[in-house]
């Protein structure tokens, strides 16, 4: 297997790391590679958040938290496996990823029906 090239956490900075985080649908991919724990192919966890987004955008958004240093990849065959490098991660930012798992997914509020008059 192969593993694809990502950098070291020593040189990601918080506003990179932040800036990757604040796409709605990478911080899905995110909290998915969390729960998942291990090494598992980007379009299966993909399934598990519900977003529906093409193969394209699904490498893009990939690519974006690996250069953020959020995530590492290998090559297994012709797929390409990924982890959340948490440890790696809580490290040189000490609860960034821990308060995105309190956090949970964000929820739509449903306001209550109007009482009539």
């Amino acid at each position: 297997m192969t593993e694809v090239i990502q950098p070291a956490i020593e040189t990601v900075t918080i506003d990179v790391m932040l800036s990757a985080l604040a796409d709605p649908v990478r911080l899905a991919l995110v909290r998915a590679f969390d729960a998942a724990g291990d090494w598992t192919c980007g379009s299966d966890v993909l399934k598990d958040t519900g977003a529906t987004i093409a193969k394209s955008t699904l490498s893009h958004h990939i690519k974006v938290l690996r250069d953020a240093g959020l995530i590492r990849t290998r090559v297994d065959g012709i797929r390409r496996l990924v982890i959340l490098r948490y440890d790696d991660v809580e490290g040189r930012f000490p609860g960034l990823l821990a308060m995105l798992r309190e956090a949970g997914p964000a929820r739509p509020t449903v306001e209550p029906p109007a009482a009539a008059t």
